[in-house]
């Protein structure tokens, strides 16, 4: 096979000059570069303090004319049903107020017992119902 080439180069017709006809070189290859990941540049933002632990909700000091509770707000409702010897269930205050059930939940543990400072406690009966109740 090594023949056919050799006679195949010999019968192709020279163009050009000796210039162009340069055998090709090898590629040049520089000392390789360490596997090692880049440094990274220091970042000029200070470290944020340390977060501060949890509250615990305030106590209740204000009664429901004193906290600014409008009379036949819905919170004032709420408050009502909340503090009946039973409690109320989430359907009860679902139905008086018109929210839905994460809506209930978020203004029990919210707006009574965070921002209120109020104490609302759950039970749950073994009908599998819930029932939330605040302390008068």
């Amino acid at each position: 096979m090594s023949a056919k080439i050799a006679e195949t180069q010999k019968n192709k017709p020279v163009t050009g000059s000796a210039d162009d006809q340069k055998q090709p070189q090898k590629p040049k290859i520089g000392a390789h570069k360490p596997c090692v990941a880049a440094s990274q540049a220091k970042s000029d933002k200070k470290a944020s303090p340390a977060k501060k632990g949890h509250k615990a909700p305030k106590p209740a000091k204000l009664t429901n004319s004193a906290a600014g509770i409008r009379e036949g707000s819905k919170t004032a409702k709420v408050l009502d049903l909340l503090k009946r010897p039973g409690g109320a269930t989430a359907k009860e205050l679902m139905k008086v107020t018109g929210w839905q059930p994460h809506s209930v939940r978020g203004f029990l543990s919210g707006t009574l017992g965070k921002r209120m400072g109020l104490i609302v406690s759950s039970t749950k009966y073994e009908d599998g119902e819930r029932t939330y109740s605040v302390k008068a």
